[in-house]
Protein backbone atom coordinates (compact mmCIF):
# COMPACT_ATOMS: atom_id res chain seq x y z
CA UNK A 1 0.00 0.00 0.00
CA UNK A 2 1.47 3.33 -1.00
CA UNK A 3 1.96 6.33 1.28
CA UNK A 4 0.11 9.44 0.22
CA UNK A 5 1.82 12.80 -0.11
CA UNK A 6 0.18 16.19 0.37
CA UNK A 7 -3.05 16.46 -1.66
CA UNK A 8 -2.52 13.05 -3.25
CA UNK A 9 -5.48 11.45 -1.48
CA UNK A 10 -8.53 13.31 -0.09
CA UNK A 11 -8.67 13.36 3.71
CA UNK A 12 -5.19 11.87 4.00
CA UNK A 13 -2.37 13.68 5.75
CA UNK A 14 1.23 13.37 4.51
CA UNK A 15 2.82 10.07 5.51
CA UNK A 16 -0.55 8.43 6.07
CA UNK A 17 -1.65 5.36 4.10
CA UNK A 18 -4.86 5.37 2.05
CA UNK A 19 -6.52 2.94 4.48
CA UNK A 20 -5.75 5.22 7.42
CA UNK A 21 -7.11 8.20 5.49
CA UNK A 22 -10.31 6.40 4.58
CA UNK A 23 -10.83 5.32 8.18
CA UNK A 24 -10.27 8.90 9.31
CA UNK A 25 -12.49 10.29 6.53
CA UNK A 26 -15.54 8.27 7.64
CA UNK A 27 -17.11 10.07 10.62
CA UNK A 28 -19.36 8.09 12.94
CA UNK A 29 -22.89 9.05 13.97
CA UNK A 30 -21.81 11.37 16.80
CA UNK A 31 -20.56 14.24 14.56
CA UNK A 32 -23.86 14.16 12.64
CA UNK A 33 -25.84 14.36 15.87
CA UNK A 34 -23.61 17.17 17.16
CA UNK A 35 -23.97 19.28 14.00
CA UNK A 36 -27.72 18.64 13.82
CA UNK A 37 -28.29 19.66 17.44
CA UNK A 38 -26.05 22.72 17.20
CA UNK A 39 -27.76 23.80 13.98
CA UNK A 40 -31.18 23.32 15.52
CA UNK A 41 -30.15 25.26 18.64
CA UNK A 42 -28.85 28.15 16.53
CA UNK A 43 -32.08 28.12 14.50
CA UNK A 44 -34.20 28.28 17.66
CA UNK A 45 -32.08 31.05 19.17
CA UNK A 46 -32.35 33.13 15.99
CA UNK A 47 -36.10 32.42 15.62
CA UNK A 48 -36.76 33.59 19.18
CA UNK A 49 -39.83 31.38 19.57
CA UNK A 50 -40.64 27.76 20.36
CA UNK A 51 -43.71 27.43 18.18
CA UNK A 52 -44.24 24.05 16.55
CA UNK A 53 -43.73 25.58 13.09
CA UNK A 54 -40.31 26.91 14.04
CA UNK A 55 -39.35 23.61 15.70
CA UNK A 56 -40.23 21.66 12.54
CA UNK A 57 -38.63 24.17 10.16
CA UNK A 58 -35.48 24.29 12.30
CA UNK A 59 -35.28 20.50 12.44
CA UNK A 60 -35.73 20.25 8.66
CA UNK A 61 -33.10 22.87 7.84
CA UNK A 62 -30.66 21.43 10.41
CA UNK A 63 -31.13 17.94 9.01
CA UNK A 64 -30.62 19.20 5.45
CA UNK A 65 -27.44 21.10 6.38
CA UNK A 66 -26.14 18.09 8.33
CA UNK A 67 -26.70 15.71 5.42
CA UNK A 68 -25.23 18.09 2.84
CA UNK A 69 -22.10 18.69 4.92
CA UNK A 70 -21.65 15.02 5.86
CA UNK A 71 -18.32 14.44 4.18
CA UNK A 72 -16.86 17.51 5.91
CA UNK A 73 -17.86 16.35 9.40
CA UNK A 74 -14.70 14.26 9.79
CA UNK A 75 -13.18 17.21 11.65
CA UNK A 76 -15.68 16.62 14.48
CA UNK A 77 -14.72 12.96 14.84
CA UNK A 78 -12.16 13.99 17.47
CA UNK A 79 -14.82 15.30 19.88
CA UNK A 80 -15.36 13.22 23.03
CA UNK A 81 -19.01 12.80 23.92
CA UNK A 82 -18.87 12.33 27.69
CA UNK A 83 -20.45 14.25 30.56
CA UNK A 84 -17.00 15.41 31.68
CA UNK A 85 -16.31 16.88 28.21
CA UNK A 86 -18.61 19.84 28.91
CA UNK A 87 -16.70 20.61 32.11
CA UNK A 88 -13.36 20.44 30.30
CA UNK A 89 -14.66 22.73 27.54
CA UNK A 90 -15.78 25.34 30.08
CA UNK A 91 -12.46 25.13 31.96
CA UNK A 92 -10.53 25.42 28.67
CA UNK A 93 -12.48 28.57 27.78
CA UNK A 94 -11.76 30.09 31.21
CA UNK A 95 -8.04 29.24 31.00
CA UNK A 96 -7.92 30.65 27.48
CA UNK A 97 -9.68 33.89 28.51
CA UNK A 98 -7.29 34.35 31.45
CA UNK A 99 -4.28 33.80 29.17
CA UNK A 100 -5.77 36.15 26.57
CA UNK A 101 -6.27 39.00 29.07
CA UNK A 102 -2.80 38.55 30.56
CA UNK A 103 -1.13 38.42 27.14
CA UNK A 104 -2.99 41.51 25.91
CA UNK A 105 -1.88 43.49 28.96
CA UNK A 106 1.70 42.29 28.40
CA UNK A 107 1.64 43.26 24.70
CA UNK A 108 0.12 46.67 25.49
CA UNK A 109 2.94 47.25 27.98
CA UNK A 110 5.50 46.34 25.32
CA UNK A 111 3.94 48.57 22.66
CA UNK A 112 3.64 51.55 25.02
CA UNK A 113 7.17 51.13 26.37
CA UNK A 114 9.61 53.63 24.82
CA UNK A 115 12.31 50.96 24.44
CA UNK A 116 9.89 48.50 22.73
CA UNK A 117 11.32 45.33 24.33
CA UNK A 118 11.08 42.84 21.46
CA UNK A 119 13.51 39.97 20.85
CA UNK A 120 11.77 37.48 18.53
CA UNK A 121 12.44 33.75 18.54
CA UNK A 122 10.98 30.58 17.01
CA UNK A 123 10.60 27.25 18.83
CA UNK A 124 9.02 23.88 18.03
CA UNK A 125 6.93 22.06 20.60
CA UNK A 126 5.35 18.62 20.44
CA UNK A 127 1.63 18.18 21.04
CA UNK A 128 -0.07 15.05 22.33
CA UNK A 129 -3.36 15.89 20.60
CA UNK A 130 -4.19 13.53 17.76
CA UNK A 131 -7.34 14.98 16.18
CA UNK A 132 -7.32 17.69 13.54
CA UNK A 133 -9.81 19.72 15.59
CA UNK A 134 -7.61 19.40 18.70
CA UNK A 135 -4.55 20.70 16.86
CA UNK A 136 -6.64 23.46 15.28
CA UNK A 137 -7.96 24.69 18.63
CA UNK A 138 -4.51 24.45 20.23
CA UNK A 139 -2.81 26.47 17.49
CA UNK A 140 -5.63 29.03 17.47
CA UNK A 141 -5.40 29.41 21.26
CA UNK A 142 -1.63 29.98 20.93
CA UNK A 143 -2.12 32.46 18.08
CA UNK A 144 -4.94 34.38 19.77
CA UNK A 145 -2.82 35.06 22.85
CA UNK A 146 -0.71 38.08 21.84
CA UNK A 147 3.01 37.60 21.91
CA UNK A 148 2.89 34.13 20.36
CA UNK A 149 1.97 32.93 16.89
CA UNK A 150 1.56 29.40 15.60
CA UNK A 151 3.49 29.29 12.34
CA UNK A 152 3.16 25.68 11.24
CA UNK A 153 1.94 22.24 12.28
CA UNK A 154 3.71 19.19 10.90
CA UNK A 155 2.55 15.92 12.40
CA UNK A 156 2.68 16.49 16.15
CA UNK A 157 5.14 19.41 16.01
CA UNK A 158 3.83 22.97 16.35
CA UNK A 159 6.18 25.80 15.39
CA UNK A 160 5.61 28.86 17.59
CA UNK A 161 6.95 32.40 17.08
CA UNK A 162 7.62 34.47 20.19
CA UNK A 163 7.69 38.28 20.15
CA UNK A 164 10.02 38.53 23.13
CA UNK A 165 12.64 36.04 24.25
CA UNK A 166 14.92 37.62 26.87
CA UNK A 167 18.44 36.17 27.15
CA UNK A 168 18.58 33.21 29.51
CA UNK A 169 14.89 32.35 29.15
CA UNK A 170 14.15 28.63 28.83
CA UNK A 171 12.09 29.10 25.68
CA UNK A 172 11.27 25.41 25.23
CA UNK A 173 10.12 25.12 28.85
CA UNK A 174 8.03 28.29 28.62
CA UNK A 175 6.42 27.17 25.34
CA UNK A 176 5.76 23.70 26.78
CA UNK A 177 4.07 25.35 29.77
CA UNK A 178 1.78 27.39 27.52
CA UNK A 179 0.95 24.44 25.29
CA UNK A 180 0.40 22.07 28.23
CA UNK A 181 -2.01 24.45 30.00
CA UNK A 182 -4.24 24.48 26.91
CA UNK A 183 -3.61 20.86 25.95
CA UNK A 184 -4.51 19.50 29.39
CA UNK A 185 -8.04 20.85 29.07
CA UNK A 186 -8.38 20.19 25.33
CA UNK A 187 -7.66 16.49 25.93
CA UNK A 188 -10.73 16.40 28.17
CA UNK A 189 -13.12 16.99 25.27
CA UNK A 190 -10.97 16.23 22.18
CA UNK A 191 -8.82 13.30 21.11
Amino acid sequence: MRNCRARACPGVQPGMSEAQGQAQAAPGVAPYVLVFLLGWLVWMLLAGTTSIDELIAGAFVSLLVTLLSGRHLVVYSGVRFTPAAVWHLVVFLLVFLRALVYANIDMARRVLSPSLPIRPAVVEVETQLQSVLGKLLLTNAITLTPGTLSIDVVGNLVTVHWVDCPPGLDLHGKTDAIVSQFERHLKGFLK
